[in-house]
């Protein structure tokens, strides 16, 4: 037994080191494996938080236009997109009718004529025309007559007053006198009325202007009480017309709407006063702001849109029955934190807001992560990622996230 002890310690003592040995290097091997993970990754973190930002020069600030906005919270405006048309104001349109009876003759204008106040359109040959010029000429006569009549009974009255005063004359006497004189007055003033009402006749059936070329004095001249275009034209020379009959519409090119047809159920809050903000399929990269000023009252039946009516703040750019692309917001609802819609970019993978801080006369901007929520033409709910009254890069956002790609690949590449 002690034999078999003692050979079982020497045995032993070898084995015992070897595995000591064996599990330094086994604990120094693991140490090593586990501490170089951790060393390369926090490496990694810091070289990627350095990457994700950058501090632009003012000069770059300024070559690259960016403008900055601010994340706030507001109330929701729920908005779509839908196609629409300009097309001309009706409170702008004149449409011009008959005013007599009788034949067209002449048609001076076609549509997109430019007409000024008072241009002759159309001329009407008629009756009513050459009654009221006759009427005109008798009742120009029938004013000199009575205005010698009127003149001699003042004559009359007069001398008939000296010779009463003077005992060579009668009361009676005087007072018929007096009352031939009143009755002359009576007969000038009809006179002189309905001479008035027989110019003014003619004034309305052949206006205030000159005869155009090829008009006579039998012929009635439509004129135009406005200024601006030729629009349409339903006159023909040869046609017999009625008073009322549509002759021409003029109206101003100037005064534009927008129609737009929005599905029923989307139509649900848009409401007189709401922003549209629009693009011209002439004019794409352009945008124009307009505002709701007619929400139809009741659903098409076929088609179960909803018209709604926009006219353009300031001046109207475009012409009459050209396309556009429409953008409608909504009456606000719940609050939400936004920001504009040019904030927001994808960055490998990643929906990213730069945030922004003054750095001296730069900039400095950073990539902050962001999970978005609903979208509409102008901005963008954020759920998280951003506090309210962050300074974030608007325009100028796209050059903002290529530096940060430039740096990226700058980076990778060391």
């Amino acid at each position: 037994m002690p034999v078999l002890s003692f050979r079982s310690t020497k045995v032993a003592r070898p084995a015992i080191g070897t595995m000591l040995m064996l599990s330094v290097a086994t604990l120094y091997a693991c140490g090593g494996t586990e501490s170089a993970p951790a060393g390369d990754a926090a490496a990694e973190a810091a070289s990627m938080a350095t990457l994700d930002s950058a501090t632009l020069s003012a000069e770059a600030v300024k070559i690259a236009g960016l403008s900055i906005d601010t994340a706030r919270t507001a109330p929701w405006r729920a908005s779509v997109t839908v196609p629409g048309r300009l097309e001309l104001d009706p409170n702008s349109l004149e449409t011009i009718g008959s005013i007599t009876e009788g034949r067209i003759t002449h048609v001076t204008v076609r549509v997109g004529d430019r007409v000024s106040a008072g241009q002759a359109l159309v001329m009407i040959h008629s009756h009513e025309i050459m009654d009221a010029r006759s009427s005109l000429a008798s009742g120009t006569a029938r004013v000199s007559a009575m205005e010698a009549e009127r003149d001699l009974a003042i004559t009359a009255a007069a001398r008939a007053k000296r010779l009463f005063d003077n005992k060579a004359m009668s009361r009676a006497e005087l007072e018929r006198a007096d009352v031939a004189q009143r009755v002359a007055l009576a007969n000038y003033d009809q006179a002189v009325a309905e001479r008035d009402r027989a110019r003014a006749l003619v004034e309305h059936l052949a206006g205030l202007g000159p005869l155009p070329a090829g008009a006579d004095e039998h012929d009635v001249i439509i004129r135009t009480p406005i200024a601006g275009m030729v629009t349409s034209r339903e006159a023909q020379p040869g046609t017999v017309v009625l008073p009322g009959t549509p002759l021409v519409t003029v109206g101003s090119p100037e005064k534009l709407q927008i129609e737009m047809h929005v599905p029923e159920q989307q139509a649900v809050g848009i409401q007189t006063g709401a922003t549209v903000r629009y693009t011209l399929t002439e004019v794409p990269g352009e945008h124009f702001d307009a505002v709701v000023t007619r929400v139809a009252p009741t659903v098409d039946t076929l088609t179960r849109m909803v018209q709604i009516i926009a006219t353009r703040r300031g001046k109207t750019v475009g012409r009459a029955e050209t396309f556009v692309q429409a953008d409608i917001s909504g009456s606000g609802t719940t609050s939400a934190l936004t920001v504009p819609a040019g904030a927001v970019q994808a960055l490998e993978g990643d929906t990213v807001v730069f945030a922004s801080e003054p750095r001296g006369e730069g900039l400095f901007i950073k990539a902050m992560p962001v999970r978005v929520g609903r979208r509409n033409a102008e901005r963008v709910e954020l759920l998280s990622g951003l506090p309210e009254g962050t300074a974030v890069v608007v325009r100028g956002a796209a050059i903002a996230k290529a530096e940060l790609l430039k740096r990226r690949g700058a980076g990778g590449g060391e």
